[in-house]
């Protein structure tokens, strides 16, 4: 039985997240109390149910005795051997007051923080802390628009039938904001930029011509080299620590060109070294 749980802030996507899982053959219950979690996941897995062999599942945390629940079912779950992934859903603050703002939803948390959207905000962060470190999977919706994240939901699961580790790499633009949710990030702006070539401007890392300007250059081909070299060193790591995801960023200044020739041959290396990978571009279409 495939079982996810889908926990993270309040407007950071959770529902639309749990939409994409059942589109893609997920059964999926909304606003389930984080105390009735483990009995169905037990209930689940001794049904004879067919439709019961890929479940989602989304809880909110609305106080703090919710998070206890919610901490009390995770752990007893895991030492009772139940088999499940945790799928976070992030987001900064500002951008998570502003989507209440224009959807004039009421926050959960807000009655016990008298009223102050900000506060209830800070509040379920705090809340929810320790939950998200423990999480296989953080997508921070921040920056992404819906199709972007259910693009990102459904690669992520579609892909995630083997068990082991998955690799994203994503390219971003650091003019649009870091790339939060990354495991590992690595700067490529030091490098020449195709920008400032005519005939490369409007092009992007997608085309070949980008790509062999940008390693055509001795420093692009030895910073390449150094992040292959860690990445190698550092993937069976987190393999051994049991990370189910590593999240690599690659940035440039707007996320059209050196980034995304990097996460384009970072992505080709490793599937042919035989890891699972997905690629991203996050801002390929901005500006």
């Amino acid at each position: 039985m495939d079982f996810v749980i889908v926990v993270g802030l309040s407007g950071a996507g959770k529902s639309s997240a749990l939409h994409t899982l059942e589109d893609i053959n997920y059964y999926c219950v909304d606003n389930i109390p984080p105390v009735m979690i483990s009995t169905f996941y037990e209930l689940s897995k001794n049904s004879s149910d067919q439709k019961l062999s890929k479940i989602a599942v989304v809880t909110n945390v609305r106080d703090s005795s919710d998070y206890k629940e919610l901490s009390k079912s995770l752990t007893s779950m895991k030492l009772d051997g139940a088999k499940y992934e945790l799928l976070f859903l992030d987001s900064r603050d500002d951008v998570l007051i502003t989507r209440y703002k224009q959807t004039r939803r009421k926050h959960p948390l807000l009655d016990v923080c008298n009223g102050s959207t900000v506060d209830a905000v800070k509040l379920e962060r705090e809340l929810l802390s320790y939950v998200r470190q423990k999480a296989d999977y953080v997508i921070d919706s921040t920056l992404l628009n819906a199709a972007q994240l259910r693009e990102r939901v459904q690669t992520l699961f579609l892909k995630n039938q083997e068990k082991g580790i998955t690799i994203s790499c994503m390219s971003f633009g650091f003019k649009y904001g870091i790339l939060s949710e990354a495991d590992l990030v690595f700067d490529v702006r030091c490098l020449p930029n195709p920008y400032y070539i005519d005939e490369l401007r409007n092009k992007t890392g997608l085309d070949k011509e980008v790509r062999d300007y940008v390693m055509s250059k001795e420093e692009s081909v030895k910073l390449y080299e150094k992040i292959v070299d860690l990445i190698d060193f550092s993937l069976p790591l987190y393999e051994k620590e049991g990370k189910s995801q590593i999240i690599i960023g690659i940035g440039c200044t707007g996320g059209h060109h050196r980034s995304v020739t990097f996460a384009f041959m970072l992505y080709h290396y490793l599937t042919e070294k035989g890891y699972k990978v997905i690629i991203s571009h996050r801002d390929i279409r901005k500006g």
